[in-house]
């Protein structure tokens, strides 16, 4: 069972609605209209604490420095993850993020982004939801445009496959 799903859902309604854009900064731009775009997301149902949370988790997004240094990984590196993170993830969506960086859609600085956030959200997300915090990680992100653009024909085209 899924316990924040709705933090999710308004974080995948301001991605749809506002931060689908190629525009820089556009994070911080969301953020800075919250009071405003607070006001729609209460009409369309979502509850205050779920918005909050979604805004809050947003301008951390947006205050993590671009140019964070990672010591570079050997060949024969692993990740190993901690009992905490399988339990938001799973053994599944771990398996998804290592195929996203065995195919260099994911590099060892966004996947500890992603894994970050998903910590920041502090509940089990299931690998639907995962997929939409990785566009939404990778859109804030400088430079990841091209990456973003291919996660998005991957995992679209994915279930366009399925329903024909």
């Amino acid at each position: 069972m899924i316990i924040k799903q709705s933090v999710v859902d308004v974080l995948m309604f301001l991605f749809e609605r506002y931060l689908d854009e190629e525009e820089l900064n556009e994070t911080r731009r969301v953020t800075d209209k919250r009071d405003s775009i607070l006001l729609r997301l209460e009409e369309m149902g979502f509850h205050n604490k779920d918005i909050n949370q979604a805004f809050d988790w947003l301008e951390d997004l947006a205050d993590i420095p671009d140019n964070q240094q990672i010591s570079p990984l050997k060949e024969t590196s692993s990740r190993i993850y901690s009992e905490q993170e399988k339990k938001l993830i799973g053994i599944e969506s771990i398996g998804f993020l290592h195929f996203l960086e065995q195919t260099n859609i994911l590099t060892p600085v966004t996947r500890e982004l992603i894994l970050d956030r998903v910590a920041a959200l502090g509940h089990p997300l299931d690998a639907e939801q995962l997929k939409w915090i990785i566009m939404i990680v990778l859109h804030a992100r400088p430079g990841e445009e091209d990456t973003l653009a291919l996660l998005e024909s991957f995992i679209f085209d994915e279930v366009t496959d399925l329903i024909q």
